[in-house]
């Protein structure tokens, strides 16, 4: 296996694809377990594409896009799925006495060798994406007579608390492999939707969600049961919303999973957030930051007291943005204590305290407790009424540093909204260090992308702000985007620092358009030119960044 993985950095050195340091360094890094290709993905050298062309163009092996393949099924019982899984294949075709094995990695003559004794078969390797392997075996394994298992399970058994809870049972194995699929396509949410004559399951992939599967409507009460299981709840509770949570290990990867019921009247809609606490963004350089906003947040989040607030719709990162500064100010002279609703992520080294109405724990009052215990920093998950914003500008003023959220549209407007909330101007102005707004917009997809000509609007929005622009960046769409030409998601942010001039407007109830007179000549970055700055760079689209934000 050395020899194979020497030769495939030295074909991609050849290529030019990545630096001869970028190899030392991927060597260097690279868990024993790890292929090299793996290690280069991860690190963002190169893409899958680009790595697959290489092994295609050097080597001569075909490449298979398995997106649409037509895939003879009868195949599946010569490769068990734990062999396929483990090595990363799955035989699409036979002919005569060749077989045709899609796989990551065509130079893992092991696997080839291993192939060709268990089938008697002459093994001819093709290359896919991981993606599209992981998608096809997950699809086409187990998935038909799990349905068909289901379908006469749910008919035998009446008392769905029985059948949820059977260790092996096939709902069991529907539920992980629905787990397993969302966490293999990178979702934030799995729905469960009742329809009056069908279930349907839809993964929220980049922000969209679209539809995974349709099951017939009979397994609704079994589906239900069994997540309602896993997850704690009230299962002859139907009539009322219930939260829970969920702690799984998929694929040797530990993710915490956010439940939520509603009852509708085709039934209780189940809806699953996916907290993969492995690829939880714990740096901050990666969050997509401009670099003078990375520079100004960096500065913000160094002094030793004031309040620093991140303002966003719901799912626009503001946690992964929290987690990230806590991160980089977490070591052990600093006690660093949060207060959440839930603690999302855990972290180490840092007191995280959970909310709880029912005993009547609520943000303010567990931010009073937190204030004697001596903290430097503290995190509170959300200012949602005066009372907690009193509290945290009070504990702001008294030496420590804040950090939380809150929902508005951009950054001026939070100053507003404080007020609004009834807290005193001159407390917002003597304790507000500054706001990041930010919003997620969907990368373009590295394999598919092409440079292409910006039309008459796109050339007039740019100009608007100031901005030349002769060419964008677009996704063809392909099977490793599902071909929506978009894969990934990033931050655009706008970055507001209290300066004493905006201290002085806000203290003595100036217009509102003085603030934006002063916050234009402190050079902010607004959200519209920070995303047109990243179309610029071919990261994104401009239809994704007018989704998101308000241009004038």
């Amino acid at each position: 296996m050395k020899q194979t993985r020497k030769r495939l950095g030295d074909l991609l050195v050849e290529t030019e694809l990545i630096t001869k340091e970028q190899l030392q360094i991927a060597l260097k890094e690279k868990p024993d377990d790890q292929k090299l290709g793996d290690t280069l993905l991860q690190r963002g050298y190169i893409t899958e594409q680009q790595l697959i062309e290489v092994l295609e163009f050097q080597l001569g092996i075909p490449h298979v896009s398995l997106y649409r393949y037509p895939f003879d099924i009868k195949l599946l019982s010569l490769v068990p799925k734990e062999v396929a899984k483990r090595n990363l294949l799955i035989p699409i075709k036979k002919e005569s006495n060749k077989l045709l094995v899609a796989m990551t990695d065509p130079l893992d003559f092991y696997s080839i060798e291993d192939l060709r004794l268990s089938t008697g078969f002459q093994i001819e390797p093709a290359i896919a994406t991981k993606d599209d392997i992981l998608r096809a075996i997950n699809k086409y394994y187990d998935l038909e007579d799990d349905i068909a298992d289901l379908s006469a399970y749910a008919y035998e058994n009446e008392r769905e608390e029985e059948k949820a809870s059977e260790t092996d049972s096939p709902v069991i194995r529907l539920v992980n492999q629905i787990l397993q699929n969302a966490i293999q396509q990178r979702a934030s949410d799995i729905h469960i939707d009742p329809q009056e004559t069908k279930v349907s399951v839809r993964y929220r992939v980049d922000g969209v969600l679209k539809t995974e599967r349709t099951l017939p409507k009979h397994m609704q009460s079994v589906l239900t049961a069994r997540i309602k299981i896993m997850s704690n709840l009230d299962i002859t509770e139907q009539r009322v919303p219930q939260d829970g949570r969920i702690k799984v290990n998929i694929e040797f990867h530990p993710v915490d999973l956010r439940v939520s019921t509603l009852p509708t009247v085709f039934g209780e809609k189940v809806v699953l957030r996916i907290l993969d606490l492995g690829s939880a963004l714990n740096d901050i350089t990666q969050l997509g930051f401009h670099k003078v906003n990375l520079q100004r947040f960096t500065q913000m989040i160094k002094k030793p007291s004031g309040i620093v607030l991140i303002t966003g719709p719901t799912g626009s990162g503001k946690s992964s943005t929290l987690y990230a500064a806590l991160n980089k100010m977490n070591s052990e002279e600093v006690n660093i204590i949060t207060i959440e609703d839930p603690v999302e992520y855990q972290l180490e080294g840092i007191n995280q305290i959970q909310v709880n109405s029912n005993v009547g724990m609520t943000f303010a009052k567990g931010l009073r407790s937190i204030l004697r215990q001596d903290p430097n920093i503290i995190m509170v998950g959300e200012v949602r009424d005066k009372e907690t914003a009193d509290v945290a500008i009070r504990a702001s003023l008294t030496g420590h540093l804040v950090l939380s959220t809150l929902h508005t549209n951009d950054s001026l407007g939070t100053i507003t909204r404080l007020i609004d909330m009834g807290v005193e101007p001159f407390l917002v102005a003597s304790s507000l260090t500054g706001v990041i707004s930010q919003r997620l917009v969907r990368k373009v997809c590295r394999d598919c992308a092409e440079i292409v000509n910006p039309t008459n609007r796109e050339i007039e929005i740019f100009s608007k702000r100031g901005i030349e622009v002769d060419k964008i960046t677009r996704g063809r769409g392909c099977g490793t985007c599902n071909m929506t030409g978009y894969k990934g998601r990033i931050a655009i942010h706008e970055l507001l620092v209290m300066s004493e001039d905006m201290k002085k407007v806000i203290m003595n109830g100036e217009p509102f358009s003085k603030l934006r007179e002063l916050a234009i000549k402190n050079k902010t970055i607004f959200l519209i030119d920070d995303g047109l700055i990243k179309v610029k760079q071919g990261i994104t689209t401009t239809e994704e960044i007018l989704r998101v934000a308000i241009t004038e």
